[in-house]
């Protein structure tokens, strides 16, 4: 709940004082209530739903529309019948002054909940095979070395560009993009085929397109992707783009697709990285050394402004400085990862 709702009408001065500024961004001619009041008409697209939800007339709302257009120089909404309609002026703020107020509310209630002495709070966002991986050991390191700072974490599947609502900061698992938040790189994913050692006891290993032919395939599902965008990739890549790969089982992350495959059944492409345990134990195993470079990596995402939060900046510098070293914390080992297969092809 906002701890300010009512809002005042601008007075003459004021709104000439603001169109005299020539849309100067001076903080002290900044439009807060005008803001407040775009705010609620953009999130309702109705000045009367906008005038109940702040609880003032709806002449107020639409007036206090106006003085931020012409504050800005632009117009907000399109005024059709019955409705209106954010121009892409009004669809580029909106998110912006939402997450603005968002973050004062955050900020108010942090000093009220700690008798005036509050935590930083960050929310992050984290991929589910990722949080799962690696998350703890990072995020307890974290902990350790800033403790005025608290950690809200949001685990979810996800292969988008975007931080979402009142996300402060994402790891998101994606193509390189070009958007308006900033991406940092912490790795690119090169997958190799994994399955469990049992699989192979059964069934003709001895080249990967006999392997492929014979066994279910796990895919990652990505979106915007067929379901079987990346063992199409691979199949070109063994020369083979004749098979078939549409078959087998879809799981929204890797945790899951490993899971299985750990099971007794299936072929899954995965990075090795994020499963080291389970080959070092021997749970998965690598049958050939071959790898997929994907196109996707994890990266860091934020939003340009909120970098000026001290909480975000500190928290993103230590992310990168963690992973430039690779995840968690180490270089991969080419010799003992290219082993496994070796000793699997001498066996059999």
């Amino acid at each position: 709940m906002r701890y300010v709702r009512r809002i005042a009408l601008a007075t003459p001065d004021v709104i000439e004082a603001v169109a005299a500024r020539g849309g100067s961004m001076d903080r002290k001619w900044l439009p807060l209530n005008a803001l407040r009041a775009f705010e609620a008409a953009g999130q309702h697209l109705s000045f009367t739903a906008a005038a109940n939800s702040l609880t003032v007339a709806q002449s107020a709302v639409s007036r206090h529309v106006i003085v931020l257009e012409n504050f800005l120089g632009v117009a907000l909404f399109e005024r059709r019948p019955q409705q209106l309609v954010l121009t892409e002026a009004g669809r580029h703020i909106l998110p912006v002054v939402s997450k603005s107020f968002d973050r004062i509310d955050q900020a108010l209630g942090e000093v009220i909940k700690e008798k005036g002495r509050p935590k930083r709070v960050l929310k992050v966002a984290l991929p589910t095979s990722f949080a799962h991986r690696l998350a703890i050991p990072i995020l307890r390191d974290f902990r350790a070395e800033n403790s005025g700072i608290s950690l809200e974490i949001v685990s979810k599947p996800t292969t988008g560009p975007e931080v979402d609502g009142d996300i402060d900061i994402a790891i998101v698992y994606s193509e390189p993009r070009v958007t308006d938040a900033i991406h940092d790189l912490l790795w690119m994913v090169r997958s190799t085929l994994l399955c469990s050692p049992k699989l192979l006891e059964s069934t003709d290993a001895s080249d990967p397109a006999k392997l492929v032919a014979a066994n279910d395939l796990l895919h990652l599902k990505i979106d915007g992707r067929p379901r079987h965008f990346f063992w199409e990739m691979f199949v070109r890549s063994i020369g083979r783009p004749d098979l078939a790969v549409d078959r087998g089982l879809v799981f929204d992350t890797q945790q899951l697709a490993a899971q299985y495959a750990m099971s007794g059944d299936g072929l899954a492409l995965l990075d090795p990285l994020l499963f080291h345990e389970e080959i070092k134990a021997g749970r998965l195993v690598r049958p050939f050394d071959l790898w997929l470079d994907e196109g996707y990596g994890y990266y860091l995402t934020t939003h340009p402004e909120d970098l000026s939060n001290e909480a975000v900046a500190l928290f993103r510098s230590w992310l990168i400085a963690r992973f430039s070293a690779g995840p968690n914390g180490r270089r991969p080992e080419p010799d003992a990862v290219a082993a496994e297969p070796a000793k699997l092809r001498a066996a059999k």
